[in-house]
């Protein structure tokens, strides 16, 4: 036992240790601020665990995965020593963190405040950029949100296969789904505000914590936007003014309520919405056929869904036109932000499941392969496919718990 790990043993099982190794790469490699990870080893030990907290602990192999970032310290480490009453060591925390890690608000008359705003800055990029690849973080606490504004603690984290913002990879949040994908700015902010409250004996005006929270709303909302733009190879999104004519709205309600009609792979859909053509001549079948392999029923585009599909590209194919730019532009624009890979939980699993055998040719050929999300890489092709139908309720390829 260890004084740190909540009477338990202190170790970690190979599965989470796996997961954690390889998604805090390839959310680097995806150009998501993150975390990263030095090593993965086996530890040679076997570890019980109770993986689905069900009363059936079993022995799993033991790992240890040692990660890196500029510093570990976090949200709740600024919460507990509020109600801990110890103000001194909560000015002493801060003022470390500010002069290693925010040296240019060291001096300022302001600088606490600064500080604050330039963490909810970073917070609010952060998100957006989860957002616009289908992540999900699965525990939103406090206490797993960094004070950098970096992606930390991997555990019950899951991409969006098909397309259901209220979808969560975690089983102890499925009830009340806190933490889904849709609720994720939301969830970011209220973590703020709690920052924002254990910040107050150093911040004494509340307008400047408030100025905080607000830049935190204003840098989400332009930075998803922009991302959403270059998603759907727009050169921006026209949105409409107090009191103008909806612009884009319809166009992106429209998309949304589409993406969930009917079971639709997030990555795949964007990712092959830049191969569709927009030029007014295409036929039906050339402009629907990139889409196919997106839709999880096969059957959907022989459905009425497929005509509701085509009128939207057909508006979107029009939108494409109205921008004026280049083909070649506006698919390189679209196909450096939507991946073509991502890590799917259930490629994870079949990773993990090949290490418990001492093979590890499936986890370098994924981290191999996850460096260059972007890409092509046509000779890994049945890694940039729809999650396998057996994969949908089996342990470790969809939710995961926090042991996981």
């Amino acid at each position: 036992r260890t004084p740190y790990s909540r009477t338990a043993d202190g170790r970690a099982v190979l599965r989470s240790s796996v997961r954690e190794f390889m998604c805090s790469e390839a959310m680097h490699w995806l150009g998501v601020p993150t975390t990263r990870a030095l090593s993965l080893a086996a530890t040679g030990e076997s570890v019980i665990r109770d993986m689905f907290y069900d009363g059936h602990p079993a022995a799993e192999p033991g790992a240890i995965v040692c990660r890196v970032a500029p510093s570990f310290v976090r949200f709740g480490n600024f919460e507990i020593l509020v109600a801990q009453q110890e103000p001194d060591l909560l000015k002493q925390l801060a003022d470390y963190v500010i002069t290693h890690h925010y040296p240019q608000f060291a001096t300022s008359p302001d600088g606490y405040a600064q500080w604050f705003e330039e963490i909810c800055r970073r917070t609010a990029v952060m998100v957006a950029h989860w957002m616009r690849v289908g992540f999900v973080h699965g525990v939103m606490n406090t206490d797993n949100m960094s004070i950098l504004g970096l992606t930390i603690d991997y555990g019950p984290y899951g991409w969006l296969e098909g397309f259901e913002p209220g979808w969560t990879p975690n089983t102890t949040d499925a009830a009340g789904r806190r933490y889904c994908y849709g609720n994720q700015p939301q969830i970011a902010h209220w973590n703020l505000s709690r920052l924002a409250r254990a910040l107050q004996p150093l911040i004494v005006d509340e307008a400047l914590l408030q100025r905080g929270l607000d830049r935190f709303g204003q840098t989400f909302n332009d930075t998803a936007q922009r991302m959403l733009a270059d998603k759907l190879g727009w050169r921006e999104l026209e949105l409409a003014g107090e009191g103008e004519a909806p612009r884009d709205e319809q166009l992106l309600i429209g998309l949304f309520e589409l993406l969930q009609q009917t079971e639709t792979d997030m990555t795949l859909f964007f990712r092959s919405l830049a191969r569709v053509p927009v030029d007014a001549e295409a036929s039906d079948e050339v402009r629907i056929s990139p889409l196919a392999n997106a839709f999880y029923d096969d059957a959907a585009l022989s459905t009425p869904f497929r005509q509701q599909l085509l009128d939207w590209l057909a508006k979107y194919a029009e939108r494409v036109r109205r921008d004026g730019q280049d083909d070649a532009v506006r698919m390189a624009t679209m196909n450096r932000t939507n991946p073509k890979y991502v890590l799917r939980n259930y490629q994870a699993q079949l990773a993990i499941d090949a290490l418990a055998t001492g093979d590890d040719a499936l986890l370098k050929r994924l981290m191999a392969v996850l460096q260059r999300p972007y890409d092509e890489q046509p000779e890994h092709e049945d890694l940039a496919t729809r999650r396998p139908e057996w994969a949908r309720n089996r342990a470790g390829c969809s939710a995961l718990s926090c042991s996981s």
